[in-house]
């Protein structure tokens, strides 16, 4: 149940992003509504495509499209009111960023798969719906920046692994990884938290 409902959360702050994310490039309702669902379904849809999943969870389970769909229209009538809305923004996608990473991992290992796959496809989910929003946004996606992006999402998929396998039992082993996950991004957000200079790759 809390897997159920981390999950769909995640649906509506992606939503949210996806929404924010268009600026103020004058979209239509039904054009952002469009950005919003992509942005919060496409990472699961990836997921499940690649692990051959007989059928889609949003396919399966409609009440995640409904989320999306609710979500981006709420966004698209109230986000004009909020005055910093990068900032939201930034919090959402952290937000949704290590729902997303969390509930992938845990539902790959449900699934009888090994370790590595469900970090993997962990790693996929959170950020692949950040990339399909910020490239049909004509934004640098955030996971090809310098700051942290990728690698908190999988220092918590690897922590839901290591969790799940000492103390399977525990309820909030997802709680902890999404916590992680969410501290390591406003770290990287608001303290200028970014790779060592020789981890980078730099054009000469």
């Amino acid at each position: 149940m809390l897997l159920y409902i981390l999950g769909m959360i995640g649906i509506a702050a992606f939503a949210i992003t996806g929404v924010i994310s268009s600026g103020k490039k004058d979209m239509d309702l039904f054009s952002l509504l469009f950005l919003g669902m992509v942005t919060s379904l496409g990472g699961g849809t990836i997921r499940d495509v690649i692990l051959s999943v007989e059928t889609v969870y949003w396919v399966k389970d409609t009440s995640y499209l409904w989320v999306a769909c609710l979500s981006s229209a709420f966004a698209f009538f109230t986000v004009r009111i909020i005055e910093n809305r990068q900032t939201l923004f930034h919090y959402a996608d952290s937000f949704g960023l290590a729902l997303f990473t969390v509930v992938a991992t845990e539902k790959v290992l449900l699934l009888g798969f090994s370790p590595s796959i469900a970090i993997t496809m962990g790693i996929i989910t959170g950020v692949a719906g950040g990339i399909i929003r910020d490239v049909l946004s004509h934004r640098p996606p955030l996971v090809l920046g310098k700051e942290f992006y990728a690698t908190p999402a999988f220092l918590g998929a690897a922590l839901v692994v290591l969790l799940e396998k000492n103390i399977p039992s525990h309820e909030f082993n997802s709680i902890y990884a999404v916590a992680l996950i969410f501290i390591l991004r406003v770290f990287a957000i608001h303290k200028g938290l970014y790779y060592p200079s020789w981890l980078l790759y730099k054009k000469r």
